[in-house]
């Protein structure tokens, strides 16, 4: 049920707005000056908070202030029947939803909280989906491999550097991409992808570029292409070593002079786009079969991000089946399973040629076609058990169970210790529901207090 809480000095007021807001069936408690207001919203924080303006002591204003630091997700409504337009606009840019005037009317109050209610929804939809977003594109892993990947990420994304991705199919190029815009200055602006490999050559032109209408069969209209789409934001460019060289030669032209022109069209078009590359081919080789352009390769290669393949980051292995088993059961709702020590010793010592992506549908297969509720050796596809030897499973010091779970410990551990033992902050970003990540805890016997800064 959406609770109230009613800050105003005034108790006929008070009373008044409790009695229609009950009658519509909210939880509503109430305060008598800012103080008080401040005290019942740490002991209780609330959805929506109708404030008065002008009260002794602590304005509206001020409490509204203090409150917003500690509680940016409640809802402000402030009220007065003193108050003046520049009030009502710096109440606003100090984080206030909506500011109505008294004498207040049943129907402005009802009408003003539903439509603060329904924005407090839309904005926790939109940050479930942000979350649900950043899930899908996780970079997991803790070896040292890929720590490598991830701190030249964070010294790259916030500058406007030209990046090139390096690395077999299916290693994550995209996930690196993706981490260089969200953690740079652009990160509010459009991600693009472009997939070269994937679009005939004879099309590659007017989706880069777009085209206007009658310049080819079926321009049947002027349309946008992925330049101009990523303006102000990050392009990126998959499979590049698969274009054509006469669309490289106008990929190299955007870069050297930040403009182009559309497919038929004359003018040219003026954009700010950061260009980040990917290929599984090695560019250099192709340089010299005079498959790629030299002078592009250069301009793309300011920085080149080379992504290990998964057998030379194996230590990740038990992470990343736990993370797709969580990710399929919370958003395909797979059943969770138990992978058995000896499964686990073959997934590990296996080469895995389709890397992580080959990984992650290996994992939704045996959680849907594995009989039991732990996935034994004998359920694994025979590509894996017979290319694995004996002395390749068996050659660690310790088994991989204790490796896998000593692995989910120290990352539980470590994701706790940054967000100072909260449960549900560690929760979502483990990707974990509360329940499931306290059976965890109880499993690996960690002491949350202990991980908290003031411990």
């Amino acid at each position: 049920m959406d609770t109230i809480l009613i800050i105003d000095d005034e108790k006929n007021i008070r009373r008044s707005l409790e009695m229609i807001l009950e009658s519509e069936h909210y939880t509503i408690s109430t305060a008598e000056n800012g103080q008080e207001g401040l005290k019942a919203l740490r002991d209780k924080p609330a959805d929506v908070v109708l404030l008065d303006l002008l009260m002794p002591d602590l304005s509206g204003l001020d409490v509204l202030k203090e409150a917003k630091k500690i509680f940016p997700e409640t809802v402000f409504i402030m009220m007065s029947g003193h108050g003046t337009i520049e009030q009502a606009v710096e109440a606003i840019k100090c984080g206030a939803y909506d500011f109505i005037e008294k004498p207040l009317t049943k129907e402005k109050i009802l009408v003003t909280v539903r439509n603060a209610l329904a924005q407090k929804e839309l904005l926790e939809q939109n940050r479930a989906l942000k979350q649900e977003v950043e899930q899908k594109f996780l970079m997991v892993g803790e070896s040292a491999a890929i720590k490598a990947v991830k701190a030249q990420i964070a010294k790259v994304a916030p500058t406007s550097a030209r990046v090139l991705i390096l690395g077999e199919s299916g290693t994550g190029k995209e996930l690196v991409a993706r981490s260089l815009h969200d953690l740079s200055p652009r990160k509010n602006r459009p991600f693009v992808k472009v997939n070269c490999a994937a679009i005939p050559n004879e099309l590659i032109e007017s989706e880069l570029f777009g085209a206007v209408k009658g310049s080819y069969t079926g321009a049947y209209a002027d349309r946008d292409g992925k330049f101009f789409q990523a303006d102000r934001g990050s392009l990126f460019l998959d499979e590049i070593g698969d274009m054509s060289l006469s669309a490289q030669a106008k990929v190299l032209r955007v870069l050297q002079e930040g403009e182009f022109e559309k497919v038929g069209g004359g003018k040219p078009i003026k954009v700010d786009v950061r260009v980040i590359a990917a290929t599984n081919k090695n560019l250099q080789e192709e340089v010299r079969a005079g498959a790629f352009r030299e002078d592009l390769f250069f301009r793309l290669n300011v920085i080149p991000i080379p992504v290990p393949p998964l057998r030379e980051r194996r230590d990740d292995i038990p992470l990343l089946i736990h993370y797709f088993m969580e990710r399929g059961h919370r958003e395909e709702g797979l059943p969770l399973k138990t992978f058995s020590s000896e499964t686990l010793d073959y997934l590990t010592a296996y080469k895995w040629p389709g890397n992580i992506r080959e990984l992650k549908n290996l994992v939704e297969r045996l959680l849907i076609l594995s009989p039991g509720e732990t996935i034994r050796a004998e359920d694994l596809p025979e590509t894996i058990t017979a290319t694995c030897t004996k002395t390749e499973r068996f050659s660690g010091q310790k088994s991989l169970k204790d490796l896998c779970e000593e692995t989910e410990r120290q990352f539980i551990e470590s994701v706790l210790k940054k967000y100072n033992g909260n449960i549900t902050r560690a929760a979502q970003e483990l990707g974990l529901e509360r329940t499931t990540l306290h059976k965890r805890l109880k499993s690996y016997n960690i002491n949350v207090d202990s991980l908290k800064e003031d411990a």
